[in-house]
């Protein structure tokens, strides 16, 4: 399964050191406590006194230091259980080589036959930072170019002055021993990523090292995943100094990568490299480093201080800037880890201090307590069993800071009491109507409501408002333009048959004026993955719902919950209905009238649209009930001035006031919202290339991305659908409600028999996307939290401009579902959005 592509996610692998709380020294027990780890968080070394940790990728960096501290943690309790304590520093200075033995590892024992001393003298510890670069080409390139910029890194990591009890006269003695192996060192200038894999196996082929695993570069392509991998720094003892590191790394990735794609090349001297870092590595952050653009000397303060003001571009795109301006203000302040290790040994002249000083900086909680990260694991058996990577709440067992209040609230009421406020949830909404009604059901059904809030992070939402007019201006336009001239079909950007072949291409479109807004309200649907990057999903562009449920959904955590509304700090979701009501009326002259039309108390969403009725001051009525009298629509006696579309448009114009309505909105006498036509623009196939609609209509990159998206009417793409429909989601091409959608994943055999069947019958209706990994945040299901799939339904009103209100609804996915539709069973939170 794929994730998205744009901000670059980062991940680390953490090595700690396992030692006796009593002697201080290395102890072979890493498997005592592999033993109560979870496998797949943690690993064994080539030392048995060496435990290995692997974050998850993520786009936060706060994110990271959270799984980070999570994974500490959890290895720390495991040791405290056993008398051992944890260290994460490069070496620890008291070891007795003769109690330590390799891991039993056929691997290792080759490797130990092969390099003999070298293997048993392996007692140092790394971070390894992983930066996601997807194109392996581009990885190789990258890796090279990154060489002169690696050696302050080591400098912010240096914990390694200790070595077999002696202190070396090095910040940093782990570089030295490992690059004693035959393949460790700055990489090479290669053409390409064929070229590098060839010189790795003629490498294997030579003998010298057994496995591509062997290669030890400073930074290297990852062979095992899409990744460029920081291989040169020292295990740090705060967790602070590796997100340091990574936001750094990160931006030093980004921006080579942009250099690497305009060209040309930049010449490295591995030769400077090479002694650039033996400085880092003797020097710390205490003396004097190599400057990576000067080549000459320097304060280590002021050699780091001029690389972060570069990536200052690059650390803003990412919101690293902040964060990673303070980590380094605060690094350079304290001075590295080795400084500390020298001042507890002078003290008392105890080695045993050393080791006492980098197991207490190993366990704290520093992290957290600067950044508001999540506090020792809140008990509660509301949360027990739960177990969801990726998930916007709980890490590793903890929960989010943001999170905190609202789950102390939950867990006083504890099962049996919340249990009661959805008996009270259930009969507000019968009172209230807040019903909908499903095809081919007598029944209406209550809108599933749960009742743990979402809460969207202040930045990422800030970025969602962001982003999201650009996208909508782009489809504006290119409706506009479609109805029009077609300019984008005759400059050959997009392909005829998806304007002609369109089932949401209707000739009424013609009939707008060609300056009338077309979608005057539209609803972009929104997924984040696991590693906190946001896509859009889907655009609807024509009768879009959900906004009035977003005050809806506030009105009912208020009588359920009236604990948990929101107080200063969230938006109030009845602002985004301003935003509506002031878009809808924009450019309409003096006292405007608005009327909503709708289909009535059986329409599956009559709740809403009555809702938004009373608050926007809007006429609520039915297309029989519209009429046109001198032109002009009325509805209750009244003329209207914008009639805001609730219903299909072929309903609409099928009614009997229906051809006089078009013609009263082709004369500017009538507004409708949205126009007739719109779904030309948001059907699966054009949203291929919406991308392509923002570069030809506005010259501007994507602010969000898409997911990758395969046409089935294509022969390649349709082939490879056909072999990977086991790992794709089928879609049809104008489908909605999660309506004959297939998950790969998750579909039976019989459903992937029938699903390439319809394929190759009718190749033209159907679409593929990369299955996201999606986020998931906990609901209640009667008993306990579980996680569920979310998406979120945002909105852009395009009155004088386009804006985002501040109303959004998550939508929630029954259990082992991913298709959030009320229609399939779906339902939705409360969903706090930060005001920035």
């Amino acid at each position: 399964m794929a994730g998205l592509a744009g901000p670059i996610a980062v991940g680390v692998e953490e090595e700690f050191h396992v030692v006796d709380v009593d002697t201080r020294h290395l102890v072979p027990r890493a498997g005592v406590l592999l033993e109560q780890l979870p496998a797949d968080r943690f690993t064994h070394e080539l030392q048995r006194s060496v435990v290995e940790a692997n974050s998850r990728p993520f786009v936060r960096l706060e994110d990271l230091g959270h799984d980070l501290t999570a994974l500490r943690r959890t290895v720390i309790e495991a040791a405290d259980g056993v008398g051992l304590g944890i260290v994460a520093a490069g070496s620890v200075p008291l070891v007795d080589l003769e109690a330590l033995k390799i891991s039993p590892d056929p691997r290792y024992e080759q490797m130990l036959a092969d390099y003999q001393l070298l293997t048993r003298e392996q007692l140092i510890c790394g971070t390894q930072v992983h930066a996601e670069v997807d194109d392996r080409d581009l990885a190789v390139a990258v890796a090279h170019r990154l060489a002169p910029w690696l050696p302050p890194l080591l400098a912010l990591s240096s914990s390694s002055p200790y070595w077999l009890g002696s202190d070396t006269g090095y910040a940093s003695y782990r570089p030295l021993i490992w690059q004693r192996w035959p393949t460790a060192g700055p990489v090479a200038e290669f053409d390409s990523a064929a070229e590098y894999d060839r010189v790795v196996d003629e490498l294997v082929r030579s003998g010298v090292i057994t496995d591509p695993g062997m290669i030890y570069f400073d930074v290297r392509p990852s062979a095992h995943v899409p990744t460029v991998e920081l291989r040169i720094c020292d295990a740090c003892p705060r967790v602070s100094d590796i997100m340091l590191i990574a936001g750094l790394f990160r931006a030093l990735v980004a921006r080579e990568l942009e250099a690497v794609q305009k060209g040309p090349d930049r010449s490295v001297r591995l030769e400077m490299v090479r002694a650039a870092t033996w400085r880092a590595a003797r020097s710390g952050l205490e003396g004097e480093l190599v400057d990576p653009v000067e080549g000459g000397p320097g304060p280590a303060a002021e050699v780091i201080g001029r690389m972060v003001d570069g990536l200052r571009p690059q650390l803003e795109e990412s919101g690293d800037w902040e964060i990673v301006t303070s980590l380094a203000e605060e690094a350079l302040a304290r001075g590295s880890s080795a400084a500390r290790q020298r001042e507890a040994f002078a003290r008392d002249g105890r080695l045993a201090d050393v080791v006492d000083l980098v197991v207490a900086e190993t366990r704290s909680q520093e992290w957290e307590t600067a950044f508001g990260g999540p506090t020792p694991r809140m008990r509660t058996s509301l949360l027990d069993g739960y177990d969801a990577p990726g998930d916007e709440v709980i890490i590793e067992g903890t929960v989010r800071e943001p999170y905190q209040p609202v789950l102390r609230i939950l867990d006083r009421l504890g099962a049996d009491g919340l249990r009661g406020r959805e008996r009270r949830r259930d009969r507000y909404q019968r009172h209230n109507g807040m019903t909908f009604q499903v095809e081919g059901e007598d029944e209406s059904r209550i809108f599933p409501f749960d009742l743990v809030p979402r809460l969207v992070p202040p930045d990422e939402w800030s970025e969602i408002q962001r982003a999201l007019p650009q996208r909508v201006r782009a489809l504006e336009a290119f409706l506009r333009d479609v109805y029009g001239e077609r300019r984008i079909v005759k400059d050959g950007v997009i392909p005829a048959w998806v304007v002609e072949e369109s089932p949401g291409r209707r000739e009424a479109g013609r009939l707008i004026p060609p300056d009338a807004v077309r979608c005057t309200v539209a609803g972009m649907d929104l997924v984040r993955d696991d590693v906190g990057r946001w896509a859009v999903l889907e655009d609807n562009l024509r009768v879009p719902s959900g906004i009035g449920y977003a005050v809806a959904n506030r009105r009912l955590t208020a009588q359920v919950l009236p604990e948990l509304v929101p107080g200063e700090g969230f938006a109030d979701p009845r602002e985004g209905l301003r935003t509506l009501r002031e878009a809808l009326l924009a450019g309409s002259g003096d006292s405007p009238v608005l009327a909503v039309v709708s289909g009535g108390p059986g329409d599956s969403a009559y709740y809403e649209h009555r809702m938004l009725a009373e608050e926007m001051g809007a006429i609520l009525t039915v297309p029989a009930d519209l009429t046109v009298r001198d032109g002009h629509v009325e509805a209750a006696g009244r003329r209207i001035d914008v009639l805001y579309r609730r219903i299909d448009e072929d309903e609409l114009l099928a009614s009997p006031a229906g051809p006089e309505i078009l013609r009263a909105a082709g004369r500017s006498a009538l507004l409708l919202a949205n126009a007739p036509g719109n779904g030309v623009a948001d059907d699966k196939c054009l949203y291929r290339y919406v991308p392509r609609l923002i570069d030809y209509y506005l010259g501007e990159q994507p602010l969000i991305d898409n997911v990758t998206t395969y046409l089935c009417r294509d022969d390649g793409d349709r082939e490879r659908v056909l072999d990977r429909l086991a790992e794709l989601v089928i879609k049809p091409v104008d489908g909605f409600g999660g309506q004959d959608v297939v998950i790969g994943p998750g579909a039976s055999r019989a459903e992937l028999r029938e699903i390439r069947e319809r394929i190759l019958a009718e190749p033209d209706r159907w679409v593929a996307q990369e299955t996201v990994r999606l986020s998931t945040h906990p609901a209640f299901d009667g008993e306990r939290l579980r996680p569920r799939v979310v998406d979120l339904r945002a909105f852009v009103c395009f009155g004088e401009t386009a804006v985002v209100p501040a109303a959004a609804l998550t939508r929630v996915a029954p259990a082992d579902s991913m298709i959030v539709n009320s229609s399939q069973g779906g339902g939705s939170k409360d969903t706090w959005l930060s005001e920035v």
